[in-house]
């Protein structure tokens, strides 16, 4: 039988490298397609809106799986529920083949002043699909933190999340340059989808044959006791009704310890950098009119920078200062960086990336060492699974707004995500408060 967080000693504690290349390959594949994907939907025939819903559809379909996930990662282990998110990716980027051996035929053309000009497309309906099989799946990066939380000791969990976001970023410094790279072969934007399919199966192996299963003190099913408190995360016992269940699982989650506040934050970064990631790809095909080397090339300095940030520097500091302080003053610089995109030189655009890079990588990893410390174990993977909800959500919103407001405003929607992360870090604020607090 695996061993359990409880029966693990600082010295016995499992080695976190499986993790964190799990979580390097599976951004890997995701990355891949980001410098692309704008330039994808259009030559299919859609605009901006339309870049935006495919890129919300994953958002969506997340917003139904990754609590259940979640939830069902708490009762039968991280690993097993990996493997499922992993294998559901898989299956999206086999439909998201096929899409390039369908006609590009019009569907319907949209001409109007609120959608602008588009015409829909089986290869766009296609690539519908196979977002939404992605996303229903997606709840790889919330169990994939709880795993973390599982193995990490509290003296190591803000360096860990550190060395875990610099996994992610460094995927997304190798899947862009990648993208650029086999983007201009002859088989053009099909032979980075090719290898992306080819590094999701590595990842499905790396769940399969190298992650141990690790998790924190589990639920049990009771029979006949069915309802939403069990899917999002809360214990039922037949001899008592938890205090929240009464009422509704978003209840009785935001009723633990500093809730309120870190969801808040969750949701307003969420939102903010979703405003970037949809706008900021239209903008350099349409406004700088980048190639898709230039866009790549764009993100691999980024993650490159956010890699730095988040291993060498996040770990000397960690610890040292308040993380109340890091969320805040990184929130700070990173709204001062979306703001400098609204500039079209190339200086002041790169300098903006060096600026995210910093109060991204100061804040995020940071944020959710926060988050899994006031989860506690019992409710690790639900409370994961439902602040990635919520940033699915924030992503709806960000990815269908960004395209539209990018259409009206162009540039100006930068200013816009800088309010938002300028507001999210005002209410981390209060963080620094909790530190007194112990875990629930």
């Amino acid at each position: 039988m695996a061993d359990t967080v409880s029966d693990l000693t600082p010295s016995r504690m499992p080695s976190i490298l499986p993790i964190l290349s799990v979580n390097f390959v599976g951004t890997l594949g995701f990355s891949i397609v980001v410098p692309f994907m704008v330039f994808l939907v259009t030559d299919w025939g859609g605009n901006a809106l339309v870049y935006g819903l495919i890129a919300s559809t994953y958002s969506a379909f997340q917003l139904i799986g990754a609590p259940i996930l979640g939830r069902w990662s708490d009762q039968i282990g991280r690993r097993k529920v990996l493997l499922v998110s992993q294998l559901g990716t898989l299956v999206s980027w086999i439909v998201f083949l096929i899409a390039f051996y369908l006609p590009t035929d019009a569907i319907v053309s949209i001409d109007t002043a609120l959608l602008g000009q588009f015409t829909l497309t089986l290869p766009l309906v296609v690539l519908f699909l196979a977002r939404a099989a992605d996303g229903l799946t997606g709840g790889n990066v919330s169990v994939a933190n709880a795993y973390l939380a599982d193995i990490t000791d509290e003296e190591h969990r803000t360096a860990d999340f550190g060395l875990m976001a610099m996994s992610t970023n460094a995927g997304f410094i190798l899947g862009p340059a990648l993208a650029g790279l086999l983007g201009a072969t002859l088989l053009g934007e099909m032979l980075p989808v090719l290898a992306a399919l080819f590094i999701s199966v590595v990842a499905s192996l790396l769940i399969f044959f190298g992650l141990k299963e690790s998790r924190a003190e589990t639920l049990e099913n009771k029979p006949g006791l069915s309802n939403a408190c069990k899917v999002f995360g809360q214990e039922t016992k037949e001899v008592y009704r938890l205090k929240g269940c009464e009422e509704t699982a978003t209840t009785s989650i935001l009723q633990l310890p500093m809730m309120p506040q870190l969801m808040a934050v969750n949701f307003l970064v969420m939102l903010g950098f979703s405003f970037f990631y949809i706008a900021f790809p239209v903008h350099a095909a349409t406004r700088l009119e980048w190639s898709v080397t230039d866009t790549g090339v764009f993100f691999a300095v980024l993650s490159f920078c956010m890699m730095m940030v988040q291993g060498p520097l996040l770990s000397r500091i960690s610890g040292k200062k308040p993380p109340g302080l890091l969320i805040t003053g990184g929130g700070l610089v990173l709204a001062f960086g979306f703001v400098l995109l609204f500039w079209d030189n190339l200086l002041s655009i790169y300098v903006a990336a060096l600026c995210i890079a910093l109060g991204n990588g100061l804040m995020w990893p940071t944020f959710t060492a926060v988050l899994s410390k006031f989860a506690g174990e019992t409710y690790q993977g639900a409370v994961q699974g439902f602040a990635s909800s919520l940033g699915a959500a924030a992503s709806i919103v960000g990815l269908i707004g960004g395209g539209l407001l990018y259409d009206w405003a162009t540039s100006w929607v930068f200013w816009i995500a800088a309010g938002i992360i300028a507001a999210a870090a005002l209410f981390a604020l209060a963080i620094p408060e909790a530190e007194n607090h112990s875990d629930p």
